[in-house]
């Protein structure tokens, strides 16, 4: 539960490399944070500091991303998939354009 894991986001690299996140999670099917109802990756999550485990978080949340838009397709409404790439790779600045040409590729 989000009451059980806090209300704060971190990025943790351990000794291995590996990065864990903790907070506000998101998870299939909805990609609602559990902590604060928004959207995921909510405003909270999207403001860890990225520089040190982009190399890391770029495989994971792409990952993630696939799933969304499968999910978003069996939704009536709801986001665009380009609109979850932005969403989710918000880290790397992708314009309206690059986020098209990446869900284009993701489907």
């Amino acid at each position: 539960m989000a009451s059980e894991r806090g209300p704060l986001v971190s990025g943790v690299s351990d000794v291995s490399g590996v990065v864990r996140f903790e907070g506000h999670l998101g998870y299939h099917p909805t990609w609602i944070c559990e902590a604060c109802a928004e959207p995921w990756p909510c405003h909270t999550f999207r403001n860890i500091p990225t520089e040190n485990f982009r190399d890391k978080l770029l495989p994971v949340m792409s990952f993630m991303l696939r799933t969304a838009i499968r999910d978003r397709r069996e939704q009536a409404h709801g986001p665009e998939p380009y609109e979850i790439v932005k969403r989710f790779l918000w880290f790397l600045g992708l314009t309206d354009d690059e986020a098209r040409a990446s869900a284009a590729t993701v489907r």
